[in-house]
């Protein structure tokens, strides 16, 4: 199984979705940047409304692809005490490097949706889409996050991902959805022909793109 790029994954990813359709309580949230353009053709099959969830994973000191924890949008902090402990990581360490992806993250914000509020998740079913879990490290925070804001259902959906990742996170997320979960697995972009980052300005067309599509029309009488 393979994707010609992430628009291609998100119809197939689409395909195995069509419970969720026109549903009022649906909003598919994406991990940007890669997750927005898999979200968006989501979102336009199942007619429903897009945004984004923003995560930012806080590295520990010297090994920044270990995560020792993850902040993401309304304010929610998740740390990875384990890690911590074994490392030995005091909190003076800790606060800067939350204080340094804090900034980040708000900028991100500011990027993708301008003056727009992030939507309100409290009793909504969340589709939480990336293209694709290698480690899902930032899934996995991404999920913690959404659970302290009390939504109804946290839905995990991507094209392709690790199968003891997917059992994992299955595990902690309501529900994952995926359309293949190749043996061996390696990395997310393999399973893809085009895999070219995606842009700020990607998402941000993407995302205005779908509020005009899902915006309602006026009615003439």
């Amino acid at each position: 199984m393979r994707f010609t790029d992430r628009f291609d994954a998100g119809r197939q990813l689409a395909a195995r979705l069509d419970a969720y359709a026109k549903r009022p309580d649906v909003i598919v949230l994406a991990l940007p940047r890669g997750g927005v353009p898999v979200a968006s053709e989501v979102a336009h099959r199942l007619d429903a409304p897009l945004d984004v969830f923003l995560v930012r994973k806080l590295g520990a000191p010297g090994q920044p692809e270990l995560a020792m924890g993850a902040i993401a949008e309304g304010g929610a902090v998740v740390l990875n005490q384990p890690v911590i402990d074994e490392l030995g990581i005091p909190p003076a360490v800790v606060q800067p490097v939350i204080a340094r992806e804090r900034i980040e993250l708000d900028r991100r914000a500011r990027a993708f949706r301008g003056d727009r509020q992030a939507p309100p998740v409290r009793d909504r079913t969340i589709l939480l889409v990336d293209d694709g879990l290698a480690t899902g490290s930032t899934m996995e925070a991404a999920i913690a996050a959404l659970r302290r804001l009390d939504p109804k259902e946290i839905v995990v959906a991507v094209p392709v991902g690790a199968v003891q990742t997917c059992e994992r996170l299955g595990q902690i997320a309501d529900a994952l959805i995926t359309v293949a979960r190749p043996v061996p697995f390696d990395a997310v972009g393999q399973w893809y022909d085009d895999f070219t980052q995606t842009t700020d300005e990607e998402v941000r067309r993407l995302l205005a793109e779908r509020q005009r599509d899902s915006a309602p029309r006026p009615s003439f009488r």
